[in-house]
């Protein structure tokens, strides 16, 4: 129980972070402005905007408008933080504002319901994976269709994520446009490290279409079996379960438009979930939280978001040379998945400021395709974070930034989303984080790498949570046209 506590709070930490970095803004920094180096009152990186090139013909009138943001992080600079290059674009550009309300992580949910019910002002909330299909179900959205011309939707500016975008469609409307990926679930390692234990460098191999399960469980078992006498060694700590299922590019919910079905019982999902059972029962997952890669040699991989990089950085010797790759390929999928996030804001149930929020999204695709604001986004994302005291506390190298970005561009791989984890906390929820009360999802890619007492098997796993995923997937069922 103590290493599923220190897993919880990880991924709770994860979690947040997530929830934070869909945000250009860097509000998840140190609240004293005594731990950053970087003291300025104007932005570090500064923005040549000409408003008459970025406004086009579907644009609208919103000076002067403020939309209220509820959420647990500020879009709004703070902390000596820069602004985001989306948040510079809507204040310059369209003289918007956004007014921050601040809640708790632990406490959103319930408050955007009380502000709906009260009819308090409330435009824009975090995406996150309960939004579709439960939050809308809930009626606490209200669908983006209505204002695909304001965001360039059909002026070609989100062509490559036209694809992604239909994947969130539920029943005929879209409530989640994503602007771009983030938080891909990555694999970090030590380039220093693999070659003094005699193995190819993981980047190379994806580089050249060899990065499987299969290289994978090679390069853990090589790394394992290497260990001097009385050296533990493990081949990887963190978070990945999700990531193993999803690189077959198959999912636990199939939804084809208009209903969903118990997808459980798929062949590669169960390939998926063996290899968490055999990584389990060689020994080679190391199941206690650290939050960052391990410095003293004793593991091979860490999976985590990218979230964790710069800090793994930091504790980590330069010369270490970490380096980063998406999780490996299923042997049998037709093209690499990603397991990752997605960078998206909520237009909350009867909003007055549609038009304003559609406006602020059109600015966060801007950030993420111009090739202007791109270079400012590296430029910031490139700069050190030190203490007052000259300490490093995380940085990004110019590499890593650029293998990262490879991997957020759709054009080069196919991100994964599951309704199974937006139908409520039976399905995605931590509950007390015991194997009977936290949700099923979390438990397929949990239980097993746990070694979980009640579960012997893959096919026990299955047989447990079959009947909930079948409940859950008529429930909402019944709420499609």
């Amino acid at each position: 129980m103590k290493n599923l506590k220190r897993i919880l709070s990880g991924i709770i930490a994860l979690t947040a972070m997530m929830t934070a970095a869909v945000s250009c803004s860097s509000s998840s920094g140190s609240s004293s402005s005594e731990d950053s180096s970087h003291y300025k009152e104007e932005d570090e990186v500064a923005l040549d905007i000409d408003a008459e090139e970025v406004k086009g013909d579907t644009d609208v009138d919103i000076s002067g408008t403020t939309i209220t943001w509820l959420a647990d992080y500020d879009i709004n600079p703070s902390n000596n933080n820069d602004r985001s290059v989306a948040l510079a674009l809507f204040e310059d550009v369209y003289g918007g504002k956004i007014q921050f309300v601040q809640t708790s992580s632990d406490e959103k949910f319930s408050k955007l319901a009380t502000m709906i019910l009260s009819g308090d002002p409330v435009d824009m909330f975090p995406y996150e994976w309960d939004a579709v299909p439960n939050g809308v179900v809930k009626d606490q959205y209200e669908p983006l269709d209505d204002y695909f011309d304001i965001m360039g939707i059909n002026d070609g500016l989100w062509d490559d994520m036209e694809d992604i975008i239909d994947m969130f469609e539920f029943n005929g409307k879209h409530y989640v446009v994503p602007y771009t990926l983030s938080d891909p679930l990555l694999i970090t390692y030590s380039r220093k490290l693999m070659e003094a234990e005699g193995l190819d460098d993981p980047y190379e191999l994806y580089e050249d279409g060899e990065w499987d399960w299969d290289v994978f469980m090679d390069m853990m078992n090589t790394f394992v079996s290497n260990a001097a006498d009385g050296q533990t060694r493990y081949g990887i700590n963190g978070w990945f379960g999700q990531a193993i299922v999803q690189s077959t590019g198959h999912t636990v919910i199939n939804y084809d438009g208009t209903k969903f079905e118990n997808n459980i019982d798929d062949p590669e999902i169960e390939k998926a979930e063996l290899l968490m059972e055999e990584i389990a029962s060689k020994h080679l997952y190391y199941p206690d939280w650290i939050g960052n890669f391990p410095d003293d040699e004793s593991t091979l991989f860490f999976a985590m978001a990218d979230w964790a990089l710069g800090s793994s950085n930091a504790k980590n010797a330069e010369d270490a040379d970490l380096m980063i790759v998406p999780f490996p390929k299923a042997p049998d999928a037709d093209e690499n998945y990603l397991c990752c996030n997605f960078g998206a804001k909520m237009l909350i149930k009867n909003s007055q400021n549609g038009e304003a929020v559609a406006t602020y999204l059109k600015c966060e695709r801007l950030a993420a395709t111009q090739d202007e604001y791109k270079e400012a986004a590296k430029e910031k994302r490139l700069i050190v974070e030190k203490t007052a005291a000259g300490v490093t506390k995380s940085f990004i190298t110019e590499e890593q930034y650029d293998a990262l970005q490879s991997y957020l561009d759709p054009e080069n791989i196919t991100p994964m989303f599951d309704f199974g984890y937006g139908m409520g906390e039976r399905m995605y929820g931590e509950g007390e984080y015991t194997y009977e009360t936290r949700g099923v999802m979390n438990n397929l890619t949990s239980a097993l790498l746990e070694g979980n007492e009640a579960v012997d098997s893959w096919a026990t796993l299955r047989d447990s949570w079959t009947g909930v995923i079948d409940d859950e997937v008529a429930k909402f069922n019944g709420y499609l046209k």
